[in-house]
């Protein structure tokens, strides 16, 4: 299997996006509606990855750059956006590498807390971002009034004596835990 990044516009990237739109459809009735740009995927303020296996696209995510704004992101987030596995290479590991490489990605970035939004519908991705040490942040961006949001994040970096910075910009709460 190989992890690597392309274009959000990539053919490939492309198709698995409408397969998880399709999935979103499915358990929520729409797909996700929050407006997204290639250029939001472009380095040094994002980067979009594939996981292949063959030749295949098995599996993609991505991160785009988020800083203090209206709809509660914190300065120095990065987002997580269009994780998803194909349903016969689920099991595998595969979200948890691709999900680790955008974290170093993040890092290296400079960004300092990693944020994502899920629902409630989604209970695998939901424990997966919790094995991964993901807790629940106050809710942001297009979904933060939705009942059935859930938004997580994980601190990037540490102070240099153990204590990780960014793990939650505000205290958590306002509906955000699992």
């Amino acid at each position: 299997m190989e992890i690597r990044p392309v274009p959000y516009d990539h053919a490939d990237a492309v198709a698995l996006d409408r397969l998880v739109q399709r999935e979103y459809a499915q358990r929520y009735g729409e797909g996700d509606m929050t407006p997204l740009d290639p250029a939001m995927f472009r380095p040094p303020h994002g980067t979009y990855l594939l996981a292949y296996e063959n030749g295949r696209p098995l599996a993609t995510g991505g991160w785009r750059s988020q800083d203090a704004n209206p709809e509660g992101y914190a300065d120095g987030d990065a987002e997580i956006k269009r994780m998803f596995v194909v349903e016969e290479a689920r099991g595998r590991g595969l979200a948890r590498r691709i999900l680790a490489a955008l974290e170093a990605d993040a890092r290296a970035a400079g960004r300092v807390r990693m944020v994502l939004e899920t629902g409630i519908k989604q209970p695998e991705a939901l424990a997966l971002y919790a094995s991964c040490g993901y807790r629940p942040v106050p809710k942001f961006g297009l979904y933060r009034t939705y009942e059935d949001s859930r938004c997580m994040g994980k601190a990037l970096v540490s102070d240099g004596v153990g204590v990780q910075r960014g793990a939650g910009a505000r205290e958590a709460g306002s509906g955000a835990g699992v």
